[in-house]
């Protein structure tokens, strides 16, 4: 499947700019080739909806005259000196920014490591379309299931090439598959909804369509008849694919650009302890087969895995260059390209598992909230005010009791991150990857 991608004619692009730029005058520049092919398949009630394949390019040029900087993008790069001179006018009318440039040439990347990004394994949409069916089917055949709400498969392939003027040049192409179902359980305005998905780089480490469709199916059917809670304070568990946003509040509020602009309620927490001793939060940009896996970031710069909380303590903020620079820190290799520059961000994160498993967990609190679903996004970047609407499952006894909804869970995530204790059911597939959490007396409100 790597055929379909040519390397070599994406480096020739960004190559091709990078002089045009400097030709037409730009201080220092670096420009990104990207190019990609995917193919997906929608089915519903055992007939394909929708079969897409979609192939693109895309180039953009990022000049710097003097501090002032400006970027383009293209989707062919017929004129690249045309490109480059647009560029480079943008820039000297722009306003002076202290902090652009490019990498620091002695943090750049100088020896690729050799990592697991491509299966060259090419999908068929029949193939695709078995995929997906056969996880549709297992999910309408659990006891409960009343229709589909869609399955799908997909593949991508993805190639990307960084030069810059300074003479960093890297490329990597990498890989991914994934699958999902959606079930609905019930009737009429009972129904209740859920799904499951999984998504790797290499097609041979997917869960198997029959798993997929039956866990969107259980998931769906436990949901049906559920109760409404009265207000109180209660312990909370989120189990591990709820987790995640807890991972993700915290990556939020430890991004350099958020920091620097004081938009962080973690802003003058470096070094302090952030979470309970014990617990760990490990940043890895050479996961094995890891979704957001590279050799490299969006500026060429080298980096190291890094423990971003370790015993509880927060030590690091994920910085670009840009960052870094406002910061007056060093930059970390988390660079994240995206519209007209970089910005920082992680790579593999991970909440490092518990002890104790989800019934353990259960156990432990007695009763409360197992939370399975979230909705909205009512948290302040600024204060660490958390308010999010919630589905899940009462239990008593350390044992599920009844399903539940619509209920509102609020607090504070300084607070939260204090009490929080993972469990050990690490789910490590995605490039955010959580345990279940329990986090004590958290208040509700119900009806």
């Amino acid at each position: 499947m790597s055929e379909l991608i040519d390397q070599s004619e994406l480096q020739s692009r960004a190559a091709r700019l990078v002089e045009a730029a400097r030709q037409a005058g730009a201080d220092a520049c670096d420009a990104v080739a990207v190019t990609g092919v995917s193919l997906s398949v929608d089915v519903r009630e055992g007939k394909v909806e929708e079969t897409e394949r979609a192939e693109g390019d895309d180039v953009t040029l990022r000049v710097f005259v003097g501090r002032r900087t400006a970027a383009v993008s293209a989707n062919r790069l017929d004129d690249p000196d045309s490109l480059a001179e647009r560029a480079v006018s943008m820039a000297k009318v722009a306003p002076e920014d202290p902090f652009a440039g490019l990498a620091d040439p002695e943090l750049l990347v100088k020896e690729f490591p050799v990592l697991e990004l491509l299966d060259d394994k090419e999908l068929t949409a029949d193939e695709l379309t078995d995929i997906a069916l056969e996880a549709e089917t297992a999910g309408l055949e659990v006891d409960g299931v009343s229709k589909s709400g869609g399955a799908s498969a997909s593949w991508r392939l993805a190639g990307i090439v960084l030069a810059t003027s300074h003479g960093f040049e890297g490329s990597y192409i990498s890989s991914r598959y994934g699958m999902s179902m959606t079930a609905v359980a019930g009737e009429g305005t009972g129904m209740e909804r859920d799904y499951d998905f999984d998504s790797r780089t290499f097609f041979a480490d997917l869960d198997r369509p029959k798993e997929i469709g039956l866990r969107a199916g259980e998931r769906a059917v436990r949901r049906l008849n559920p109760q409404k809670l009265s207000t109180r304070t209660a312990n909370v568990i989120y189990e591990s694919r709820a987790a995640r946003s807890i991972l993700g509040h915290l990556v939020g509020a430890i991004n350099g650009a958020a920091v620097a602009r004081k938009t962080s309620f973690l802003k003058d927490r470096m070094g302090e302890a952030v979470f309970a001793p014990g617990i760990r939060v490990v940043d890895d940009p050479f996961k094995r087969r890891g979704a957001a896996t590279r050799p490299f970031d969006g500026e060429g710069t080298r980096a190291d895995q890094l423990e971003m909380v370790s015993d509880g303590v927060l030590q690091h903020w994920f910085l670009d260059g840009a960052s870094a620079r406002e910061l007056e820190m060093k930059p970390n290799g988390r660079a994240h390209r995206g519209g007209s520059g970089t910005s920082p961000g992680p790579t593999n994160i991970t909440l490092m598992p518990g002890e104790k498993s989800l019934e353990e967990l259960m156990a432990d609190a007695g009763e409360g909230l197992l939370v399975t679903d979230l909705i909205g996004h009512g948290v302040n970047g600024v204060t660490g005010d958390y308010s999010r609407g919630a589905a899940g499952f009462w239990f008593e006894n350390g044992k599920v009791v009844e399903p539940v909804s619509e209920i509102t869970i609020a607090g504070n995530l300084n607070d939260m991150f204090k009490r929080l204790v993972p469990g050990n059911d690490l789910d490590n597939r995605y490039s955010s990857a959580a345990p279940s959490v329990m986090i004590e007396g958290m208040a509700l409100a119900g009806s």
